[in-house]
């Protein structure tokens, strides 16, 4: 049996955009984690868009990951929005109660 590697990859797009692709698990989470704190402490725009348009499939880590970088744009003192976020992470966020939250208030 031939084992699929996961691709996963957060990166800067224009004007303040965090980009996530790929699969979004516990073998992908926590390098995704380190990668994106330090490039919403890097971003200089007032609004971070975080852009799941590519993400392939997401475990609750996808959901957690989306946590943590809301709580880190909160704490660098901007504002978010999630955009393109896959089926899968939303109905995790309907069955744990957080879709209200990932909406900015």
């Amino acid at each position: 049996m031939i084992e699929s590697v996961s691709e996963s990859a957060i990166r800067l797009g224009e004007a303040g955009e965090l980009l996530l692709s790929g699969v979004l698990d516990y073998r992908t989470g926590p390098d995704l984690r380190k990668q994106g704190q330090a490039l919403i402490k890097s971003v200089s725009a007032a609004e971070l868009v975080i852009d799941c348009s590519a993400v392939q499939k997401s475990s609750s880590v996808g959901l957690s990951l989306l946590l943590c970088f809301m709580r880190d744009a909160k704490a660098a003192g901007k504002t978010w929005s999630i955009r393109g976020m896959p089926e899968d992470m939303r109905e995790i966020a309907q069955v744990s109660e957080l879709t209200e939250l990932l909406v900015q208030s």
